[in-house]
C-alpha cells in the first residue's frame, strides 16, 4: 500500500469519518484561510489516482468516495512501519516499545490474553 502525505491523510479522514463527498463540500472543514478549491481537488484527484478513491459522475463534477478503508490503512501502514524499522518483526516492534516505556505491564497483558484469544479462534 502507498504511501499518504499528511494533507492526503487528512483528507482521507474526511472521507472516513464523513463518507462520500463532493470537493466543495470540503472547503466547509477548513478554517480561513482556507485552501483553494484547485488545491484540494488536485489532492483528491492525486488520492484517486493512487487507489484510495473512487468517484461517482454527476454532470460536470465528481462525488468521491474510499476505497480504502481506515482499518486498511491502518494494518498497511503498521505493517510498512515493521518492515521498514523492525526487519519484519513484529516482536522488535513490541519489545521496542516496552523498552521506550510506551506501553505498560498492564496493556503487554491485555496484548497477550487479545494474542491468545485470536489463537483459540483459529
Amino acid at each position: 500500500m502507498k504511501g499518504l502525505t499528511a494533507k492526503e491523510e487528512e483528507i482521507m479522514g474526511f472521507f472516513w469519518e464523513k463518507g462520500p463527498l463532493f470537493v466543495k463540500e470540503m472547503l466547509a472543514f477548513y478554517e480561513e484561510p482556507k485552501p483553494h478549491f484547485n488545491t484540494l481537488s488536485t489532492i483528491v484527484r492525486g488520492l484517486e489516482d493512487k487507489g484510495f478513491l473512487a468517484h461517482f459522475t454527476f454532470g460536470n463534477t465528481y462525488q468521491y468516495y474510499a476505497i480504502v478503508s481506515e482499518e486498511e490503512f491502518r494494518k498497511g501502514t503498521l505493517r510498512n512501519v515493521v518492515s521498514k524499522y523492525f526487519n519484519n518483526s513484529y516482536l522488535s516492534a513490541v519489545s521496542s516499545l516496552v523498552k521506550e516505556e510506551n506501553i505498560s505491564l498492564e496493556e503487554l497483558k491485555q496484548l497477550i490474553a487479545e494474542v491468545e484469544q485470536a489463537h483459540r479462534k483459529k
